[in-house]
């Protein structure tokens, strides 16, 4: 692989090559980060969703343990 790139002028390792590379995977790129986003929106929403179930039913189950052990 060095013996191809060895005789090109820089541009063509650092600017035309990564172009190439991006026209040729960039929708597979695309597809990729679009999916991890997602992935990453849905566990926070989870979370988050799970976060607040918890948080109601301890205030709710705190509220009616504490008048009926007294």
């Amino acid at each position: 692989m060095r013996e191809i790139f060895a005789g090109l002028p820089w541009w063509v390792k650092w600017v035309a090559v990564p172009v190439i590379a991006l026209v040729v995977f960039g929708s597979l790129i695309v597809s990729i980060l679009g999916f991890v986003i997602g992935l990453l929106f849905k566990l926070l929403l989870f979370v988050a969703l799970v976060g607040g179930l918890v948080y109601v039913v301890r205030k709710f189950t705190a509220g009616s343990s504490s008048k009926s052990d007294w």
